[in-house]
């Protein structure tokens, strides 16, 4: 009896992706070519509503006021919003809209088990997971979703909340983008990875709010508008060593250990979920 063809007996067919020995990357969320150029826009503003302490011209009024965190602060959510708007338009169906639910609403409900305690943090690690099995555009989005969904769950929304999305967002992002790794050293490239980003987040909270925390030149750590960028960068650094080190550090070594811990069962386990539902997986 002949049978029906079935969806790979067409030899001239590309394989199914995530089918062994396809080699197909993780591309749950497809980023259209604009939607890359969102996500670029979208960065480079990130880093000029966190870096402009570092840059800004003496001569600007800018650099004399302390209107502009808020500044960004007002205008991170629209550029977000337009972010996600395009790699939703681009590329989520259904079951990826699904799925980002799911990883959202887990990392939403880990975070209050070790935000703010000497700098445990409990959702890091998912989104480290995600963007490494989904790919990058997945991992941006899912930093953003988890965190937005965290701050109204813990009722921390505030003029913050944009810095930590965009922060999340670029965990996520550069997660997706780390280089192919199978085996026992791909755990040990996302536990290197996660430390190093965890500090990195670390230096984009403290950069959105040490222009205007610790007053303006008021003492040796604090921000002194329109002065060279490395007296600027001397004064960060003591800040961040003063205050925040001990927490980012601590995010650094939980995060690493729990994606060391948990990335055996947890890429495997998110590897099946997107084979079952016709997903590349990575």
């Amino acid at each position: 009896m002949n049978r029906p063809p079935g969806p790979t007996s067409d030899p001239a067919a590309p394989p199914v992706s995530g089918a062994p020995g396809s080699g197909g990357a993780t591309r749950l969320v497809h980023l259209r070519t604009r939607s890359v150029l969102t996500i670029a826009l979208a960065s480079l503003f990130g880093l000029g509503a966190v870096g402009w302490p570092l840059v800004i011209s003496p001569r600007s009024t800018l650099a004399h006021g302390v209107d502009a965190p808020w500044v960004f602060a007002l205008l991170l959510p629209l550029i977000l919003a337009v972010v996600l708007a395009e790699i939703s338009e681009g590329g989520m169906d259904s079951k990826a809209v699904a799925l980002l639910g799911v990883l959202s609403a887990a990392g939403a409900a880990l975070r209050p088990f070790g935000a703010g305690t000497a700098g445990i943090e409990t959702v890091f690690f998912l989104l480290v997971l995600g963007g490494r099995v989904f790919g990058p555009g997945f991992g941006f989005v899912l930093g953003s979703t988890t965190l937005f969904t965290s701050a109204l769950l813990t009722a921390g929304v505030g003029p913050w909340l944009p810095y930590q999305m965009l922060g999340a967002a670029w965990f996520g992002l550069g997660a997706g983008l780390l280089p192919r790794l199978r085996g026992r050293l791909e755990p040990v490239l996302l536990a290197g990875y996660s430390a190093v980003a965890s500090l990195g987040y670390g230096l984009v909270m403290n950069l959105s709010f040490w222009p205007f925390g610790t007053g303006s030149g008021l003492s040796s750590l604090s921000y002194v508008p329109g002065a060279p960028i490395g007296d600027n960068v001397v004064r960060l650094v003591g800040y961040m060593l003063a205050t925040s080190l001990g927490w980012d550090v601590g995010r650094a070594l939980t995060t690493g250990v729990l994606v060391l811990v948990t990335a055996p069962v947890m890429l495997r386990t998110l590897r099946r979920a997107a084979r079952r539902a016709t997903f590349p997986t990575r």
